[in-house]
């Protein structure tokens, strides 16, 4: 989902204690500020156990990458980032636990939390698939985004995917198909009727 520039190392792992959720507006990447799109946020557990919306598969721990970048452009790629998460998320140092088994690394995220103004909180999964369905941003359409997040988390490894993700993937793409079956065709003219009919106007025009 991310491909950093001056990339040194990339690895997998997870954050313990966190949660991803599709709770995120996003008004400059999949949307517009009239129409804003849907993202994903990390949310600490503590946030997300006061919030109405339970997933009961939802496991206390997040996979996600860990990029190492070269030193002397690290100052640049934060830069970078701080403009692509400026709206509505907000940097936070957490421990991130190697795949491999090494010892944690302290890493920085961007997190959404609830209180900003891009935390749109709980949404009804159909109304929500509806409304990623329509939306798009400079970045482009908010089905993409989706569609790549959860191709992303499914090939991290084995544990890394999310059933909230992948569930409301399935409901936009069940819906775009829907979008997509052609309307029936219109009956074919009843040929009878309209030869009656040219018959009965020739006759009219033959009386005027």
């Amino acid at each position: 989902m991310f491909f950093p520039l001056y990339l040194l190392q990339r690895r997998t792992g997870l954050r313990a204690f966190f949660e991803i959720l599709t709770h995120g507006l996003s008004e400059d990447h999949r949307g517009t500020p009239e129409a804003p799109g849907r993202v994903v946020t990390l949310i600490e557990r503590a946030y997300w156990e006061k919030l109405t919306d339970h997933h009961d598969s939802a496991p206390d721990r997040v996979w996600g990458v860990a990029y190492r970048i070269v030193p002397e452009h690290v100052a640049e790629v934060k830069d970078y980032l701080d403009i692509r998460e400026i709206n509505g998320y907000s940097i936070h140092y957490t421990p991130f636990h190697p795949a491999d088994g090494s010892p944690p690394i302290s890493t920085l995220v961007y997190i959404g939390t609830p209180d900003n103004e891009q935390f749109v909180g709980p949404q009804d999964p159909h109304e929500l698939a509806r409304h990623i369905l329509a939306s798009r941003g400079p970045s482009g359409l908010n089905k993409e985004y989706l569609y790549n997040l959860d191709v992303a988390l499914d090939e991290l490894c084995a544990e890394s995917g999310d059933v909230h993700v992948s569930d409301l993937a399935s409901r936009v793409r069940a819906l775009e198909q829907e979008q997509a079956v052609p309307s029936p065709s219109p009956p074919p003219a009843d040929t009878h009727f309209n030869r009656r009919s040219s018959i009965t106007e020739a006759e009219e025009l033959e009386k005027a």
